[in-house]
């Protein structure tokens, strides 16, 4: 049985320009699959080589694969669908796998578009690669693959074609027995240009028990689980001896959830001397800098280097709308001990709603200036198609072409102005922001570890810049505010969307929200709940919400074991 995993060559402008990040997907996936028995797996990241169609072709027919797998998340849709297409022109019996989150959500789309894909996993892909795997090589696929959770497809009865989904696949229970086979990559790729060194992204926990409208993760992992600090430091250990990574990005959406763990974590790295070779980056929430203003020296001490912040957006109004609890005021003090601590810190702002402003972009200025964080991200709001926001401002969408939906792009248009002049007022702010840094603030932020890290992300940053890479600037044809009104963001519309199909996939952050809803409605509050921080206690109730919801999981199934959902 030969395996062969492909990163679709997808490009955006947009993270790419801090370096080549590895396919953690694909380091997951391989450890699974190989530990199961399947050794002859190999791998193909066309996005790092820019790897043509054609060139794709030839060596997926010099490879001969039994099944060819790949991944996509919303903007690389086309690219993964292309991938399987051309796997079929060149073995027209090749078994063809999808995964990732927008398959797993938009399925029926995407089958219907791409008929080519054979299966699609929804979810989690460790535990149901293999089972589709064993589905495969019984030599009854047909049938077989109907007994497989967590899988969607094609079948044809009585001469018509219906789409298939089995019944949703649960979340896997015990991460600590997941060992990613990291050698699947070719390291000397990925390099890390703000410290000239390689990259990797490890997975400490899944899921987030929080609930923010615009984002689907916590939705896709459905319930939260964490691994063991130790073996996540055994992982990056590993990564460090044996491949020279020496920065890496906890992949998780939150990682400080966890108090207890995420200190257990850094205490391990300290333990085994690893933040002497090995710095770190991470992002989280306000709140929880907040909550930990005591800790931030031992953060710093285990080789936290950057802290990404979801400070979202200027007007408190719009902090509302995606379901954050922080406060204004809060994002500058969070800034302030970031940077009292010797930690690089990025302000994120989500930017151009249909209520942007020429005012409030100018005002998202004017508070990294107040804030004074080292780094400033405008990203232009994105609405995932299966998230809550998405089915708030639904009627505002007009661009459905999914290759844009990529941070980068304005898909939305504000009311107040058009898509050209809100891409140069975000530029303008880019432009006004580092122009400062690069003169006034990076030269003398230190001598240590801070300041060459900052004048490496001014490096790539220029680098970017000057290639028109960034905001895939040469594409759409923007050079300064002379171009705003000739911009051309290339959007196909001939592109339709259909909606997501969620009906039995339920994450346990919303079932906990709807039982304590019916307690007390009074005093839900959004995003995790109030003014407070979760607390131990808190992150025990977590445990127990899953704990119930995979007792209920385990029930359902063993009640009907034949469920298929006929779309």
């Amino acid at each position: 049985m030969r395996l062969l995993l492909i990163h679709p060559a997808y490009h955006s402008g947009g993270a790419e320009i801090a370096g080549n990040w590895p396919p953690a997907w694909a380091a997951y996936l391989a450890g699974a699959i190989r530990k199961a028995g399947y050794e002859d797996v190999s791998f193909i990241d066309a996005m790092t080589d820019h790897i043509d169609d054609d060139e794709l072709a030839r060596r997926i027919r010099e490879f001969k694969p039994d099944i060819v797998g790949t991944t996509s998340i919303t903007p690389s849709i086309y690219k993964a669908e292309r991938t399987l297409q051309i796997a079929k022109e060149q073995c027209p019996g090749v078994l063809t796998i999808l995964g990732g989150v927008h398959a797993t959500f938009m399925f029926k789309q995407v089958l219907t578009e791409a008929p080519w894909v054979d299966a699609i996993v929804r979810g989690e892909g460790e535990e149901i690669i293999v089972e589709l795997i064993r589905a495969y090589e019984s030599g009854n696929w047909l049938e077989a693959r109907k007994t497989v959770k967590g899988l969607a497809f094609l079948e044809t009865v009585d001469g018509a074609t219906q789409i298939v989904a089995t019944e949703a696949a649960p979340t896997v229970k015990d991460l600590d027995a997941i060992d990613p086979d990291w050698d699947i990559l070719e390291w000397n790729k990925y390099q890390y240009i703000p410290l000239d060194c390689k990259v990797a992204i490890p997975n400490m926990a899944r899921g987030c028990p929080f609930t923010c409208s615009f984002c689907s993760q916590w939705k896709f992992w459905r319930d939260y689980r964490i691994r063991d600090p130790k073996k996540v430091v055994d992982e990056i250990e590993n990564l460090y001896k044996k491949h020279d990574v020496r920065f890496f990005i906890l992949a998780d959406e939150e990682p400080t959830i966890n108090r207890k763990k995420f200190v257990a974590f850094c205490e391990e790295l300290i333990a085994r001397g690893l933040p002497d070779n090995v710095q770190w980056g991470i992002n989280t929430r306000v709140t929880d800098i907040l909550r930990d203003e005591e800790l931030l020296p031992l953060y710093r001490k285990a080789g936290l280097l950057h802290v990404s912040l979801g400070t979202e957006a200027a007007a408190q109004l719009k902090l509302d709308l995606f379901n954050k609890e922080t406060k204004v005021n809060d994002n500058k003090r969070a800034i302030e001990l970031l940077r009292k601590n010797g930690i690089v810190v990025e302000a994120q702002f989500i930017v151009g709603l249909e209520n942007e402003t020429a005012e409030t972009l100018e005002e998202t200025y004017k508070m990294t200036q107040d804030w004074k964080p080292d780094l400033a991200n405008w990203s232009m709001y994105t609405p995932w198609p299966f998230t809550p926001l998405f089915e708030e401002l639904k009627d505002k969408v007009e661009v459905f072409d999914f290759e844009k939906y990529n941070f980068v792009t304005p898909i939305m248009k504000p009311a107040a102005m058009d898509r050209g002049e809100l891409l140069d007022r975000v530029m303008n702010n880019y432009r006004r922001f580092y122009f400062k840094k690069a003169l006034f603030s990076y030269p003398w932020a230190g001598s240590g570890m801070r300041r060459r890290y900052l004048l490496g992300c001014l490096k790539a940053f220029l680098k970017a810049g000057f290639q028109r890479k960034f905001y895939d600037l040469g594409k759409v044809g923007y050079w300064g505010p002379q171009s705003k009104n000739k911009v051309d963001f290339h959007f196909d519309e001939s592109r339709k969307m259909d909606a997501a199909t969620t009906g039995d996939w339920k994450a346990a952050a919303e079932r906990s929200r709807k039982m304590q809803a019916q307690m007390n409605p009074a005093d839900i509050k959004n995003c995790g709940g109030g003014d407070g921080q979760m607390s131990e206690e808190d992150m025990e109730g977590i445990d127990e919400t899953v704990k119930a919801a995979r007792a209920a999981e385990q029930a359902a199934s063993g009640a009907d074991q034949s469920h298929r959902m006929h779309v």
